[in-house]
């Protein structure tokens, strides 16, 4: 038996490391060809126990650490070879069980089964990120995306994190997840998928439901691995039985895995990152917050005033605020209307945030008279026609102090068939009955009233929280 096992070529190294028997009892042998025929999906990557790899290279340290070889080159802890997925791109948080239901020895096997994931991922810096949250007594960030792009040094700091025990306070450490590890400055790449992968050992100590629906609220794709599942004797001592169900995204098999213990998991990795990176399943990726069109139809009528247009403007840019704008994401546009209309930027004017906040403030107020059902029919054609085929649910807001000249439930009741769903803002001196004409249904939940255009700011609430809760009906 050759050695060389840290340097040389392909050749070099299949010729001699290659040949080594796993303690799985399989031998691999690759030929020249084989080699070269591996599919660009993947990577290949040998794993040698330390034993061997000492017995192969008499010179070399036996170590546990990551060590490099000629190809992208991990020394890893056991066995055979495994498939790289190198067209896998996703930023991943693994939320990790470091409860004392799990123990310190069932601590570590779990953070080794994590490091064998970590490697067939991919990592790198156009593959996918990944970071580490220990759930415990109370959740701790071990490591963020932008901390490490490879996995040599993920699987490094992977074995650095240290058991902290207490209550498995699962929900409390999902939540924060959701809340805070997904932001740019922690490493989020636009228009990728998130994930949370959380590893439960038996169940949580509390409640997980509200958890699971603010992580589907910011668009995070929650899989939970389940190790040891409660048998029906521990049953009576569960909180919530059904605490997998209320975690992941969707109930369905895809977003569920079981593994019945810690011991011999290296048969369940490949599976799990299949999941992972089937992008195309992420059902929760898409939110109001980052799958809508949305457009103001602002009223630029003399009736309103230069000081109250403001205010206008005012509430629709602390409605975009909250919208994740981008070029794959929400869009926003803006239409003033008097007898006449004026867009004011289109949907695919602008797709930055900052930017489209800088121009509703510099909207001129024009003044004249109220056309309010020819707005939106302008609106419906000229706004929402050139992007009738975005995968991005139609919203539109009307905002109005009186009553129109023209005839409103017609050109309402036109855009609500083409798949347009308005909400109308009266103030002052809007007739309740064109409100409701103009809203859709449920017309008490898409119609809002208030007397003073100061009381704009309070209705912001109510009118983000309908636009979610239609994008969420129409997922369903």
């Amino acid at each position: 038996m050759r050695c060389g096992c840290t340097q040389g070529s392909h050749q070099h190294l299949r010729g001699t490391c290659a040949n080594l028997q796993p303690t799985r009892s399989r031998k691999l042998f690759l030929s020249r060809g084989q080699w070269h025929s591996v599919s660009n999906a993947f990577q290949v990557v040998y794993f040698f126990h330390s034993d061997r790899r000492q017995k192969c290279c008499p010179g070399s340290h036996r170590t546990s650490s990551v060590h490099s070889t000629s190809i992208n080159r991990y020394e890893i802890w056991n066995l055979s070879f495994v498939w790289v997925f190198t067209d896998c791109k996703a930023d991943i948080a693994f939320m990790i069980d470091g409860s004392f239901n799990i123990g310190q020895r069932r601590f570590n096997l779990q953070k080794n089964f994590i490091g064998k994931v970590a490697l067939m991922l991919g990592i790198g810096t156009e593959g996918p990120h990944v970071g580490i949250v220990q759930a415990s007594e109370h959740p701790k960030i071990e490591f963020y995306l932008k901390n490490f792009t490879s996995a040599k040094d993920v699987v490094l700091a992977i074995k650095e994190v240290g058991f902290r025990g207490g209550n498995s306070n699962t929900g409390k450490a999902l939540k924060y997840t959701a809340e805070k590890f997904f932001t740019p400055e922690t490493g989020m790449r636009k228009g990728l998928p998130k994930v949370v992968v959380v590893f439960i050992d038996g169940w949580p100590s509390d409640d997980v439901e509200e958890a699971g629906i603010v992580a589907r609220e910011f668009g995070v794709n929650v899989f939970v691995v389940s190790v040891n599942k409660p048998i029906p004797e521990e049953l009576g001592m569960v909180k919530d039985v059904a605490f997998i169900d209320k975690m992941v995204c969707r109930n369905t098999d895809f977003f569920t895995y079981n593994m019945p213990n810690w011991f011999s998991t290296t048969k369940y990795v490949k599976p799990l990152v299949q999941k992972l990176c089937t992008h195309e399943q992420m059902l929760c990726s898409k939110t109001c917050y980052n799958s809508v069109n949305i457009a103001f139809l602002i009223d630029g009528s003399s009736s309103v005033g230069e000081s109250n247009f403001q205010l206008e403007l005012q509430f629709a840019a602390n409605i975009v605020k909250m919208f994740e704008v981008s070029d794959i994401g929400t869009k926003i546009a803006a239409v003033q209307f008097t007898y006449d209309q004026r867009i004011e930027f289109n949907f695919n004017d602008y797709n930055v945030k900052e930017n489209i906040l800088e121009v509703i403030s510099n909207i001129r107020y024009m003044s004249g008279g109220t056309a309010t059902g020819e707005a939106i029919a302008f609106t419906m054609r000229s706004v929402f026609g050139p992007v009738r085929d975005s995968p991005n649910k139609n919203f539109l807001v009307v905002v109005t102090d009186g009553q129109s000249y023209d005839d409103v439930l017609g050109p309402a009741a036109a855009a609500q068939d083409a798949g347009i769903t308005i909400f109308s803002v009266g103030v002052a001196w809007a007739p309740l009955d064109d409100l409701k004409d103009m809203a859709s249904k449920p017309k008490e939940e898409h119609s809002f009233f208030t007397k003073e255009f100061t009381g704009l700011e309070a209705l912001i609430p109510d009118v983000i929280r309908g636009i979610c809760g239609d994008f969420v009906a129409s997922q369903q």
